[in-house]
């Protein structure tokens, strides 16, 4: 099975750790990466940039940042595959934001 791993950053933002504090939890989510489980994963850009595409009645509408009006943004996604939710949870909880005042949402993928 196929699972989701939206990666939800601490709701300050950006915090404040020093240079080398930094290249730690980027070292954690490559090692995170590099579990064979793992198929694949990116960081997202701001929400600032995002764009929310609609349509109603036939015509495309456009609005600058996220749909919502949210505490929590989506901020990097893991994608995992396994027959072991308890595995799937583990790397969850290795995911440095579950720690640092973020959160991991696990969801599975809908069958094909």
């Amino acid at each position: 099975m196929r699972y989701l791993l939206q990666i939800y950053p601490p709701q300050n933002g950006e915090l404040d750790l020093s240079a080398e504090a930094q290249q730690a939890v980027v070292d954690e989510y490559m090692a995170i990466a590099q579990a064979p489980e793992v198929l694949g994963g990116e960081r997202l850009q701001p929400v600032e940039t995002a764009t929310t595409v609609r349509v109603e009645g036939g015509e495309t509408l456009l609005t600058d940042g996220p749909f919502v009006d949210a505490k929590e943004h989506v901020g990097g996604f893991m994608l995992v595959e396994t027959d072991d939710l308890d595995a799937v949870l583990e790397i969850a909880a290795r995911i440095p934001a579950a720690r640092m005042g973020g959160a991991v949402e696990v969801r599975p993928l809908a069958e094909r």
